[in-house]
């Protein structure tokens, strides 16, 4: 793992002067790169907190968390200080090829530490937001966010003694808790067990090690799928537990025995968060104290589950305003939406951010996701566009 900044780093970029190389004269100079302008120290101490609205950030620094994940730090373009609650994401604004594009991503920073703020992003196969942020965007370029939101956070759920479980990039709202918990008390009670697949895929290694290392009651652990290099973790912090395989009840009892005196927080991929839920639920778990950064209950995913596995080819019409827009039963409301290119913001596009709301006027629908919808708004008819497929013509209001 590479905790260096890399200035202005791009593998478009790099390809493409690796490319050059043989054609470019050895005497010819590299093109030049400009310094970010500084924000004062004063201006800094002086700045306006942002927990609302819009505002427009430049990429300040970037690195290298793992060999497929980036880190932006960003600051505003007026200073300002970031008023967040741990564990909550923020929503980019962006225009790819000409189109708007809208993704939501979890602060991995802490706003204990309010100058900056901190997105960690994984390039995916096909993602064309994810690889378009780790590829293109650089240090000092300028990108527009909405506002911190999200109820998976350290101030609308309460503990005692902490559980987090993760996995992938499921540790990034992890990382921001933990990072504010260090920050602001010195007894905070943690047990963290993250799961990855090697070693060089953990994130976050060397900040971990760093917590754990300063505090008793920091209890870091790794679930991997093999024990090779595992050296490179417990040179950092010789505490670290590990396990290897799944995370199973035996590995919980050996890495974490009073699990069941805390509170679990969950996230990473929905197979790994309906598997530990599950794993819990057989325990005993009391599950109040279980919270999850959720797709949709697990009476959505069994839904979502069916859909995926026998997809409908009967074909039905949405229709929005003048607009008639023929879908399958195995087509999202968010696909008909984009295809006509209507505006609407789809962030998370995992029916967690409820961004994509809108109002369902006539015919029915199947949702695998609910969240942030009120009871009134369901009973009135609204659901999210990225979660909801139609079962027969709908006409849509947004």
């Amino acid at each position: 793992m590479s905790t260096t900044p890399s200035v202005g780093f791009s593998f478009s970029q790099a390809l493409s002067a690796q490319a050059a190389k043989s054609l470019t004269p050895v005497s010819e100079a590299p093109p030049k790169v400009e310094p970010v302008a500084q924000t004062s120290p004063e201006a800094l101490l002086a700045a306006d907190s942002w927990q609302r609205g819009e505002v427009q950030l430049r990429c300040v620094e970037k690195w290298n968390e793992t060999h497929n994940v980036v880190s932006f730090r960003f600051q505003g373009l007026t200073p300002v200080k970031f008023n967040f609650k741990p564990g909550q994401f923020i929503t980019f604004k962006l225009d790819i090829n000409g189109d708007k594009v809208y993704r939501s991503y979890t602060i991995s920073s802490s706003p204990s530490r309010p100058f900056s703020l901190v997105v960690t992003v994984k390039r995916i196969t096909n993602g064309v937001v994810s690889n378009y942020l780790a590829d293109t965007l650089n240090v000092g370029d300028e990108v527009t966010v909405t506002a911190p939101d999200g109820v998976f956070n350290l101030v609308d759920i309460v503990a005692d003694k902490y559980l987090f479980l993760s996995a992938g990039c499921g540790v990034t709202p992890m990382h921001s808790m933990s990072r504010w918990l260090c920050d602001t008390t010195t007894n905070s009670d943690i047990a963290f067990v993250h799961s990855a697949k090697t070693v060089n895929d953990v994130m976050f290694a060397d900040s971990m090690a760093s917590m754990a290392s300063r505090s008793q009651k920091f209890n870091l652990n790794y679930m991997l799928k093999s024990d090779d290099n595992s050296q490179m973790l417990t040179d950092k912090h010789a505490g670290t537990g590990f396990g290897i395989g799944r995370l199973n009840l035996e590995s919980l009892i050996k890495l974490v025995p009073d699990y069941q005196q805390r509170t679990v927080f969950v996230c990473g991929p929905e197979s790994y968060m309906a598997d530990v839920k599950l794993l819990l639920q057989a325990a005993d778990f009391d599950m109040s104290q279980f919270n999850q950064e959720s797709f949709g209950d697990s009476s959505a995913m069994g839904v979502k589950a069916a859909l995926e596995s026998n997809p409908s080819t009967e074909q039905f019409m949405l229709s929005i305003g003048d607009k008639d827009i023929p879908l399958t039963g195995d087509q999202t409301l968010l696909d008909g939406i984009e295809s006509e290119k209507l505006p609407i913001i789809a962030a998370c596009r995992s029916g967690v951010c409820g961004a994509c709301k809108c109002q369902v006027v006539s015919g029915t629908t199947q949702s695998t996701s609910t969240m942030n919808l009120t009871e009134d708004e369901i009973a009135a008819g609204f659901v999210l566009a990225c979660s909801t497929k139609i079962t027969s013509d709908v006409q849509l209001k947004m």
